[in-house]
Parts: structure tokens; sequence; C-alpha cells
């Protein structure tokens, strides 16, 4: 890819990010071509549908949080802290994301299966560490932990204030665990 191009396609991504945070899975794609800075042709060469952009878009968010995650497993330190740190940013993650993750499990081929499994992988490694440390109970599954955090970001789907009460359902579960 060319340098313009290259950073066009740069530019694409990042407001696309923005505009699907901000309005969801129905964000104006003209709308993020014209904040790119870029013309709508411009935009549909790169990206020929919106679940094309929704894709990369989710991939690179859903690939933040699991580095994130590996780098607590890599960086040692306090086990539960390091769990609820991550769950944290699963949270919002999940909150923030959610039509589009929504958008690429109903389409044909997607790579969602993937991105769940490589989020379960850290997630799971990181329940299994604090229980191993004592920081969580013994028969906590990790597995469960992550449906729990699923489940706190669809009970606030159409809640005011949503994001604060998913916080509050967050701290619940960090203490029943």
């Amino acid at each position: 890819m060319r340098a313009d191009a290259r950073r066009n396609y740069e530019r694409l991504v990042e407001q696309a990010r923005v505009a699907f945070a901000e309005f969801g899975v129905d964000a104006s794609l003209d709308e993020i071509a014209r904040r790119a800075g870029v013309a709508s042709g411009t935009l549909y060469r790169h990206f020929p549908t919106r679940l094309d952009l929704i894709e990369v878009v989710l991939g690179g968010q859903v690939a933040e949080l699991v580095a994130r995650g590996r780098a607590l497993l890599a960086a040692g330190g306090d086990a539960g802290d390091a769990l609820a740190t991550w769950l944290r940013a699963a949270l919002t993650h999940a909150l923030t994301y959610r039509g589009l993750a929504a958008a690429v499990m109903n389409s044909a081929g997607n790579s969602a299966a993937a991105w769940h499994a490589e989020m379960f992988e850290v997630g799971t490694a990181l329940v299994d560490r604090a229980r191993a440390s004592g920081a969580v109970g013994a028969d906590v599954a990790g597995g469960d932990v992550l449906r729990l955090v699923g489940a706190v970001a669809w009970a606030v789907r159409d809640v005011e204030d949503g994001d604060v009460r998913a916080g509050r359902m967050l701290e619940i579960v960090l203490k029943g665990l």
C-alpha cells in the first residue's frame, strides 16, 4: 500500500472506531469518511461493505484487549488486581462495542469465533492465576467470570447511566469472586 493510502486507511479506521463507539453500528459511513478527511469513494475502496470496516475496528479493539491481558499475565504482580484490571477493560470493551460484535457474529464467515476464543483464553488464564494465588475462590471458573461480565454489559444496554451501573455491578461480581 502506498504511504498516502496507508495514512487514509489508518485515519478511516481511527475515525470509524470513534464513530462506532459514539453512534453504534449504524454510524454514518459518509461521516466517518468526512472526519477522516477523505472522500466516501476512498472509504469504499478500502472497505467495500460496512461489515468490512466493522470487522477491522472490532478486530483491533479485541487485539488490544487480549494484548493487555497478556501483558498483565507477563508482569506478575498481584493476581487479583490483574484480573480486576482486565475485567474492567473487558467490560468497557463490551459496553463500547456491543453493537459491532452483534453485527459481526450475525455475518457469515466472520472472525468473531477466533476473537472470542482469544479473549476466553486470556481471561481464563487470569482467573486461573488469581485462583492459584488465593485471590478468588477455588471453584471460580474463567468462562463463568467472562460470561458474567457479558451479562453485566447486556443488563445495562438500555439503561440511563448504564456505564456507571455496569461498573457498580462488576464491583459486586469482583467482591463475590
